[in-house]
């Protein structure tokens, strides 16, 4: 076994990466002889999320691993040290991306009929670019059109470990409270596509309950550019990048 604190260097490894790691790469980083138990990096990883209570920084475990990253309440502050400041998503793209999530798989047909207007085509190429939605296969009816759903990388970026993680609509008062219950620090990384589990089914109350929602929604700014928000402050060895990746 190393010399080294186990919670040391699973500490330095989640500085170092700037991403989310899981337990098994944190292994493969020793060698054979030596490599320690999944039990012994759950319990550095635990002792570190102790280590952090009180600080500006936080353990989190997310779909794609564990990251170390800036607490909601300063990220604020912190997104000061970069000179472009981020912009927020217009409610036709928030609502947009509240229907994929929570009705999974869904067309765009169906998101059309829902909200009752056209989509911007804007607002689907921002989303693809972001990595937040994909392709999981086409409804069998005239047309074949394409079945969305979320990606790992969305729960990456919004800080969720699962779907199971999603705010309760009854939480979402508002469409715009989405900024507000959804926007966690963290920025979202460069993986491949990967099958995540079909969510649970969704009842007819919680159905009926996000129609209503819409519903009584305007339709305004569905013809704004969305432009990609820039990347939350998240806690890393070196400065980020300028560019997105």
């Amino acid at each position: 076994m190393s010399d080294h604190p186990m919670s040391n260097v699973v500490e330095a490894v989640l500085l170092a990466a700037g991403r989310p790691v899981t337990v098994e790469q944190i292994q493969e980083l020793f060698e054979e002889r030596e490599r320690p138990p999944a039990e012994d990096v759950l319990a550095a990883l635990e002792g570190l999320a102790q280590r952090y209570e009180g600080t500006g920084i936080e353990l989190r475990e997310v779909a794609s691993g564990w990251r170390v990253q800036v607490r909601p309440q300063y990220s604020d502050i912190v997104s000061r040290l970069w000179q472009e400041r981020p912009s927020r998503y217009s409610r036709a793209l928030l609502e947009t991306l509240a229907l994929i999530a929570y009705r999974q798989p869904i067309t765009r047909g169906e998101i059309e009929d829902i909200r009752g207007v056209t989509i911007a085509s804007t607002i689907m190429r921002t989303l693809h670019e972001r990595n937040w939605i994909r392709v999981v296969g086409h409804r069998e009816v005239p047309g074949r059109p394409e079945l969305l759903s979320t990606t790992r990388d969305f729960l990456d970026y919004f800080g969720l470990k699962s779907l199971d993680d999603l705010p309760t609509l009854a939480e979402l008062q508002d469409l715009e409270d989405i900024n507000e219950q959804l926007d966690l620090p963290g920025p979202p990384t460069v993986v491949e596509p990967v099958a995540l589990p079909p969510p649970a089914a969704q009842d007819e109350e919680t159905a009926a309950e996000l129609d209503e929602m819409l519903d009584d929604e305007s339709a305004a700014d569905d013809e704004d550019e969305d432009r990609p928000q820039p990347d939350a402050p998240t806690l890393v060895a070196s400065p980020p990048g300028d560019s997105e990746r």
